[in-house]
């Protein structure tokens, strides 16, 4: 059993209209403050970003943003305040039997800890919140199918074995479809590749894959391509959803299809320095 305080803004029509709301500063400011002391109350110096999602295109400030990070309280609070705008990314912010931050409708942000600390906190207040208090359970989960291979020495081995052919490497270190980079990948670059990979990273591999431009793929989730396909990292747009005809493709430039069922055959899971995989990563052919 967890303690749930559940933050939102007081104020309807920032509940509605978020950051556009002419009362959202002051919201804003309530929050952080609030999210300052329920941290400092549960003991917290660093949270672990999960569950990252990148629907757009990230401030700089934000390149070091990855599954795995370790944020400290100005980062977390930071990237609270962006989820309740509506803003993202979107992530869930952990310290293992201390506190998870998460985003919810309507501007409120979610924080779950432990009974004993809440009821310390039982006095917070602020003009622009609105606080709620919830007993919880987590929700039971299916246990997805995780990517247990690692990416090692023997992995990058077998890459520069079929790098003869044509041979497209994924980096996917957040959900969403600006949260990887692809690579054409060759003898001469594995290598480099391989050096430029992130940590806690999932990389998928496929070789000699077919990328015509195919209308058969247009309501699958599908990555479509900029030509030539040079040796390095390539220029591309994802279609999580798809999308509505081979001209919405081709009138960006883009002159490749590869669907996206197709990166589950070759995953593995980029290590810590140690060596540990500490990332849990589902197979893209999973849900």
């Amino acid at each position: 059993m967890t303690a749930e305080l559940v933050v939102s803004p007081s104020d309807q029509h920032v509940r509605a209209s978020l950051a556009e709301a002419p009362a959202w500063s002051a919201y804003a400011v309530d929050l952080r403050r609030l999210l300052n002391v329920v941290i400092e109350e549960c003991g917290v110096d660093r949270l672990e970003v999960s569950e990252l999602l990148v629907s757009q295109p990230l401030p700089d400030r934000y390149w070091r943003l990855r599954n795995g990070m370790q944020a400290n309280p100005a980062e977390a609070i930071d990237l609270a305040e962006r989820m309740a705008a509506g803003s993202g990314p979107y992530c869930r912010l952990i310290t293992p039997g201390r506190l998870r931050v998460e985003s919810g409708w309507d501007g409120a942000i979610h924080l779950s800890m432990d009974p004993a600390v809440a009821n310390s906190l039982t006095g917070l207040a602020g003009d622009n919140l609105s606080l709620e208090w919830r007993a919880s359970e987590p929700d039971p989960e299916e246990e997805p199918r995780l990517v247990d291979d690692v990416v090692d020495d023997e992995f990058w081995g077998s890459v520069r074995a079929v790098a003869d052919g044509l041979v497209l490497l994924c980096e996917r270190w957040a959900h969403g479809a600006y949260g990887g980079r692809w690579f054409r990948v060759t003898a001469g670059n594995v290598a480099e590749v391989a050096q430029a990979a992130r940590t806690r990273s999932l990389l998928c591999v496929v070789a000699n894959p077919d990328l015509r431009l195919d209308a058969g793929l247009l309501d699958e989730d599908f990555t479509a391509f900029k030509a030539p396909l040079t040796p390095g990292q390539l220029i591309y747009r994802a279609y999580p959803r798809g999308a509505d005809s081979l001209a919405e493709v081709t009138d960006r430039g883009l002159s490749f299809m590869l669907a996206d069922v197709v990166l589950a055959g070759w995953c593995a899971v980029v290590p810590d320095s140690d060596g540990v995989v500490r990332a849990a990563w589902e197979s893209p052919g999973e849900g």
